[in-house]
């Protein structure tokens, strides 16, 4: 297949950003573009680039016959380009290394993955502040060490989530700016052989900014930042996961899934209605996040550069970003068809005889003027007993002589009101911007 370096280059779908007619094709812009800042120099004639131009191109095909034989990817492109441009060719690469060329298209493919990231980025913030905005006033109970807590919502848990991708955006947004650099300084990046003005040219026509110091290659310190984004990411929409996989269990069920018609959970139980996008994504964070600690690990190269490095990225960069996007497109699908079933979120809070409501008749003790520990120690016993003999809480508390001997039976009953605890959640969203 040939291709010619076009200037209308367009972002492509995530994975057509890491298949080699991609990578060549930007490798044949950067070495067009660098013989275009040769000749604003008056190095390279005119009319030299404009035949490279009209003849530059490649065919994938013939360049894995050459590297067959040269073992080296961009020699073997180059040699191929040559076929197609002819005695123009020797302005070509002209005082470029390697890396000049392929550090300057991973930039500009990492750029392509992270705008496509940002858009789905993008979407999840949409859907999850929508259904959030649709759950705002759902009551449910609120975990901590898995035990019951106190009353939330689930548009807080939403809220929560939304908040969070959000910030996860600004990181990428971040990330994207630090990786947005091209070098085309030469082979331990002094520009013995290359002119400044050209990496200038070059990276001003790419929109990339010139690496301020190089070494042979641009120092991977950038990527490491770039990838542990990307994992960070990950790791968000794992914790989302695993909420969403704990309160679908059978003994909770307060969420589930979307569950399409034909679909099957288990090939020995019919019954079964398994999270099983969710353990997708628990598991892909997995990988993103052993990925990170590979691109840690190549920002130690040995002096001016190895390449050691090279074999790596050639697999985490791709598998991230390819993976990062899928986890994005379920997580979108999930949070949009995610059943909520709130009558049973109402009926797990009252599984617990009103315990839930302790810390309030604890307080209301502390304003009669009862010290923290005294209070504490009579709510608890009262708690403990419920939890022992199942019966409500409130009741208990309404009979110890104590706590009567300080709030009433009116004062008592006002404190176990779901709503109190949720009486700020407006606030919460205005913060977020959700109101």
């Amino acid at each position: 297949m040939c291709s010619r370096m076009i200037e209308r280059y367009t972002l492509p779908e995530m994975g057509k950003v890491w298949t080699d007619e991609t990578r060549l094709s930007l490798w044949l812009k950067i070495e067009i573009a660098a013989c275009e800042g040769w000749a604003e120099l008056g190095a390279v004639p005119p009319e030299a680039v404009a035949k490279i131009r009209e003849k530059a191109a490649f065919s994938w095909e013939r360049v894995r016959e050459i590297e067959k034989e040269t073992q080296h990817d961009v020699l073997a492109f180059l040699t191929n380009v040559a076929e197609y441009v002819g005695d123009e060719a020797k302005y070509i690469h002209l005082g470029l290394t390697s890396s000049d060329v392929l550090d300057t298209a991973l930039a500009l493919q990492l750029l392509a993955a992270a705008d496509l990231l940002l858009k789905k980025l993008d979407q999840l913030i949409e859907v999850l502040g929508r259904r959030a905005l649709a759950h705002k006033d759902t009551l449910m109970m609120g975990r901590t060490h898995g035990i019951h807590a106190e009353p939330l919502t689930f548009g807080l848990k939403l809220a929560l989530w939304y908040d969070e991708i959000k910030r996860q955006k600004e990181r990428l947004l971040f990330a994207r700016e630090q990786i947005r650099y091209g070098k085309i300084s030469g082979a331990v990046g002094t520009f013995a052989n290359v002119e400044p003005q050209v990496e200038e040219y070059v990276c001003a026509k790419l929109g990339l900014h010139p690496e301020p110091v190089s070494t042979q290659i641009i120092q991977r310190d950038r990527h490491a930042h770039y990838v542990m984004t990307l994992a960070g990411i990950a790791g968000s929409l794992d914790k989302m996961a695993t909420e969403i996989r704990n309160l679908q269990r059978t003994d909770v069920h307060e969420v589930e899934e979307p569950f399409g018609k034909g679909q099957k959970g288990s090939s020995a139980m019919p019954h079964k209605k398994n999270p099983i996008l969710s353990e997708r994504i628990c598991g892909m964070a997995r990988v993103l996040r052993a990925n990170a600690q590979t691109a840690l690990e190549n920002m130690a190269l040995w002096h001016e550069r190895d390449i050691s490095h090279s074999s790596a990225e050639r697999i985490i960069l791709p598998d991230s970003t390819i993976g990062l996007d899928y986890m994005l497109q379920k997580m979108i699908q999930l949070i949009e068809g995610l059943q909520v079933f709130p009558e049973q979120m109402r009926a797990n809070i009252e599984k617990v005889f009103g315990l839930i409501f302790s810390q309030k008749v604890m307080l209301a003790l502390v304003g009669k003027g009862i010290s923290r520990e005294t209070a504490y120690a009579w709510v608890q016993r009262n708690a403990l007993e419920a939890w022992e003999t199942k019966e409500d809480f409130q009741a208990l508390a309404g009979r110890d002589s104590d706590i009567r001997g300080q709030l009433n039976l009116e004062e008592i009953a006002a404190l176990f009101d779901y709503g109190d605890h949720v009486k700020h959640v407006d606030y919460i969203f205005r913060r977020v911007g959700l109101l």
